[in-house]
């Protein structure tokens, strides 16, 4: 059984032609760009530091090279910006932060999953027996 992880698991894009059994633990499809506008609402940041953050959404095992594409993806298409930091010791850093697109964009993901959640309540809620929650709370 091999551990390498495939692409689309590596980047949070799963591929059009991937059923159930293939995605078994993978994460959402641009899960990837959500996490990292998120991230980046809450403060700038860099590359490697968003790299480190992102761990806490499943992104342990991270490729740097995964994460700094999809970052030029997201400026290409005005969801993030960057500008060059060079007030610190070292090399310049290139420091990225979101845009009103980018808000934009993450306000409508945030919608999507939560209706999903609520999917997922109902589904877990049956496949437990569980009784319907009248209250209506989540």
């Amino acid at each position: 059984m091999s551990t390498k992880k495939s692409k689309s698991q590596e980047t949070g894009h799963e591929s059009a032609t991937s059923g159930p059994e293939a995605t078994a633990g993978a994460t959402p499809r641009n899960w990837m760009t959500a996490v990292i506008l998120l991230l980046l609402r809450e403060w700038s940041s860099y590359g490697y530091d968003l790299m480190e953050r992102m761990a806490a959404f499943g992104f342990a095992a991270m490729n740097p090279g995964s994460l700094y594409r999809v970052l030029r993806q997201l400026e290409k298409d005005g969801m993030v910006s960057s500008t060059w930091d060079t007030s610190g010791q070292g090399p310049a850093r290139r420091m990225y932060a979101i845009t009103e697109a980018g808000e934009a964009y993450l306000k409508l993901w945030a919608n999507g999953i939560d209706q999903y959640r609520t999917m997922m309540n109902t589904f877990f809620r049956l496949y437990t027996g569980q009784p319907e929650d009248t209250n209506n709370t989540r």
